[in-house]
């Protein structure tokens, strides 16, 4: 009888699944033999158990022999199936867009290429749209080292006149170009030349 309460439904499954798959190990030690199990639980786990001296398809293909039946035929017919199928999709596709390019229209019908030219110009609008995001971004790029560079600009003229209505600005950062200075002050050098006065000195003077 089918276990109602699901708790107890999966302990048991496992408890059950352990003991079969140790049934099988030692079946594989003991008597040499190949054992292979596959089981599904109700929460759709696949738990599977293979003789170390063999593979699970080893064993499918020993099954198919000794039963004389062909278990990968019904497969192998789906795959062809399906690769058709993926063959019809990519020669529409390389159909549709020939006729995209002004191609293979000759046997389009009036409203086929009613659908075509709507199709091209969606297409067009689309990529368009996207022709004017890009141009919008790089506008806006440009915006901005522009405004980078006026702001340098602007700057530069500060300073430019900041050095133009005092003489001594900058006169540290110049490295001491003194020769600078004393051509832009020549009373200052010919001051310095004249003889000191002892009158002046003894009074207390001083300039």
């Amino acid at each position: 009888k089918r276990i109602e309460n699901q708790t107890n439904r999966q302990v048991t499954y496992s408890k059950r699944r352990n003991g079969l798959f140790k049934k099988a190990h030692e079946l594989t030690v003991l008597c040499d033999a190949k054992v292979s199990i596959i089981m599904v639980s109700s929460t759709h786990k696949l738990h599977e158990y293979i003789s170390p001296s063999t593979t699970t398809k080893q064993m499918v293909d020993q099954y198919q022999k000794v039963v004389g039946v062909d278990l990968w035929n019904s497969h192998y017919e789906r795959m062809q199936e399906q690769l058709k199928k993926l063959k019809d999709v990519n020669r529409n596709l390389r159909r549709e867009m020939r006729q995209r390019m002004g191609e293979s229209l000759n046997d389009l019908s009036y409203e086929e290429l009613g659908v075509l030219i709507e199709d091209v110009d969606n297409s067009i609008r689309s990529i368009r749209e996207r022709k004017i995001k890009v141009i919008s971004n790089q506008i806006e790029t440009h915006k901005k080292k522009l405004r980078n560079v006026e702001e340098i600009h602007r700057n530069l003229l500060l300073e430019l006149d900041a050095r133009q209505e005092d003489p001594h600005y900058g006169l540290v950062d110049n490295g001491g170009d003194y020769s600078s200075v004393l051509a832009a002050y020549p009373r200052l050098l010919a001051l310095r030349l004249q003889p000191t006065l002892p009158t002046t000195l003894h009074s207390g003077g001083g300039s």
